[in-house]
């Protein structure tokens, strides 16, 4: 298939508005990648953080920023029969994902659910992942226990109220307006709290604590951390890496734990496996659906990661492509 197609590319690292859209020219296809026209691509945290040049993967450039997207098939490698043209589909990618299309390994691929829409299904992956692999897989995370999430307004903090729930835990969201506040709550939350309020960790005991945020947030939070709780590092949205003093993970017997839920599954398939199982259950269950803020459009996507930088954002901003 020849021909070129749209995507913001970064030339050079910066604010979000050195994005610029321009014409790529296709490549074929390898074996065992299929090409998916993309209908709409999920916006995170990370590819604000790549844009910069503050990410820990740092692509070549130039490169098309966007982890996630959803989108229908329109070519297959002859080797691939476990897909075909016209099956919509949740991509995963590394890059690539704000653009009319992309190329992705089919092993990758996640079904769509029918009832969803491209925007939600794009909204799904990288949220979902993030959480189940903090919660399940390295937070340990039991029914009955009390999980405290910080961030709990926005994509990935509600998805992992929204699993912390499903798993039986008791939730507390952090979040920092009322309307971030009411969706954790929608999301199954417990009860919900202000970080503006003086002393709001006062009378919370928290066996894991969910972190996407760091900065203050962390500071304040870790005095809420029960015995032998579990500290999940998720991200730095807060600006700030806090830097937790030795001794006070001692006195509680703690963990520190840090989260990559892309790269633990490159680095172990047998987790990865657990991984795609657990999201493909995840889907099937129609729990955790994402929630939308605001949809733009693909030449918008400099806007869209400067309201994200600007920690306004309840659930997940999403393009809208094609």
């Amino acid at each position: 298939m020849t021909g070129r197609y749209r995507a913001m590319v970064c030339r050079r690292l910066g604010p979000p508005e050195v994005l610029e859209e321009a014409w790529l020219a296709r490549r074929g296809l390898q074996p065992g990648e299929v090409r998916v026209a993309i209908r709409a691509a999920g916006i995170n945290f990370p590819d604000l953080l790549q844009v910069a040049g503050e990410y820990q993967h740092k692509p070549s450039m130039p490169f098309v920023p966007g982890f996630e997207a959803a989108g229908e098939i329109v070519e297959t490698a002859p080797d691939v029969s476990s897909w075909r043209t016209g099956d919509p589909v949740i991509l995963r990618l590394r890059g690539g994902g704000y653009a009319e299309e992309a190329i992705a390994t089919a092993s990758t691929l996640l079904p769509k659910p029918a009832g969803w829409s491209y925007e939600e299904a794009a909204a799904f992956p990288v949220a979902a992942a993030t959480a189940w692999t903090a919660l399940v897989q390295r937070g340990r995370l039991r029914a009955s226990e009390i999980l405290l999430v910080l961030g709990a307004g926005g994509g990935t903090g509600l998805a992992a109220v929204s699993l912390g729930v499903t798993l039986g835990a008791r939730v507390i969201a952090v979040a920092s307006s009322a309307e971030k506040r009411a969706a954790a709550q929608t999301a199954g939350a417990a009860s919900c709290l202000d970080p503006a309020s003086p002393d709001w960790w006062r009378g919370v005991t928290a066996d894991a604590v969910f972190d996407p945020v760091g900065g203050v947030l962390f500071e304040q939070a870790f005095r809420a951390l029960a015995p032998g709780g579990r500290w999940l590092v998720v991200g730095f949205a807060g600006g700030t890496p806090p830097r937790p003093a030795a001794n006070r993970l001692l006195l509680r017997e703690a963990e520190l734990i840090g989260i990559r839920a892309g790269e633990q599954g490159r680095r172990d398939p047998s987790a990865g496996m657990l991984q795609d199982a657990a999201l493909r259950d995840w889907l099937v269950s129609g729990q955790g659906r994402p929630r939308l803020d605001v949809v733009y459009r693909l030449g918008e996507a400099g806007t869209a990661l400067r309201r994200l930088s600007e920690r306004q954002v309840t659930g997940k901003l999403v393009l809208r492509i094609g």
